[in-house]
């Protein structure tokens, strides 16, 4: 099925993610037919996801504002404002936010693993639970295709 999907800001879903990061889901599978998703990280120095790998989709993202360190297989490159990387699945690969802020976008391809995101994040149109902290879980990363490798970098 071929359509248009068109979601304004007060129309996507925000969830906070990693170290106190805000995710928002501007595009998910059911918006495009299975094809990709894509988000928009809100992230602070020193974010860092796990070193992992997904075993279903690539990844792109563009760093709009900010740097980072980004690792692909053993592999260690800077990325500036404007710069953007295309990490292919089956590789480990991580990131790491350099600058005091930054705004990443994001897609995947096929879409899929933003149930991923939603099952660990907390959506945050719902009350907080008191003490919640956000991490990755191992069981819940590889229902999804992603396989944690080892810790952030």
């Amino acid at each position: 099925m071929s359509m248009a999907y068109l979601a304004q800001p007060d129309q996507q879903q925000h969830l906070e993610w990693l170290q106190g990061s805000t995710l928002t889901m501007l595009l998910d599978g059911q918006a495009t037919d299975g094809q990709l998703m894509m988000g928009r990280f809100d992230a602070a120095e020193g974010e860092a996801p796990p070193y992992h790998m997904h075993t279903r989709e690539d990844e792109i993202f563009l760093l709009i504002k900010g740097t980072a360190l980004v690792w692909f297989d053993d592999q260690e490159y800077e990325l500036s404002e404007g710069g953007v990387a295309y990490l292919p699945r089956n590789h480990p690969h991580g990131y790491r936010i350099t600058s005091k802020t930054a705004d990443l976008l994001f897609i995947n391809t096929p879409a899929g693993i933003e149930g991923m995101f939603r099952a660990i994040g907390h959506d945050l149109s719902t009350p907080r639970p008191e003490g919640l902290v956000v991490k990755p879980n191992a069981a819940v990363t590889e229902e999804y295709g992603s396989v944690i490798v080892g810790p952030p970098r």
